[in-house]
């Protein structure tokens, strides 16, 4: 199983890729930069398991984004912010 990569506090961006097939990535949020909140540990990655293939463990960390970097017209306050749930083949660092 691969080694975690982040803790919390890290500054991390989506990676910036339409891949076909299933993601679970949502499509508003690739090539955003958030901040790593959580570490949840290793799970099997859903990108392989929907197609019933094996896969490596993906290491899931909560990722927190602020509305105003996601979506430019926001009118909500600066402090509002989303949290994801990300596998790590989809983060890198900045």
């Amino acid at each position: 199983m691969p080694l975690e990569r982040f803790t919390e506090g890290d500054v991390v961006r989506v990676r910036e890729d339409y891949p076909i097939g299933h993601f679970r990535t949502p499509v508003y949020i690739r090539g955003k930069t958030g901040v790593v909140t959580r570490r949840f540990g290793a799970f099997g990655n859903p990108e392989t398991l929907a197609f019933n293939l094996p896969g490596e463990k993906k290491h899931v960390y909560e990722v927190r984004f602020r509305q105003s970097d996601i979506w430019p017209d926001y009118k909500g306050s600066a402090r509002d912010s989303v949290h994801i749930d990300l596998q790590d083949n989809w983060l890198e660092q900045p």
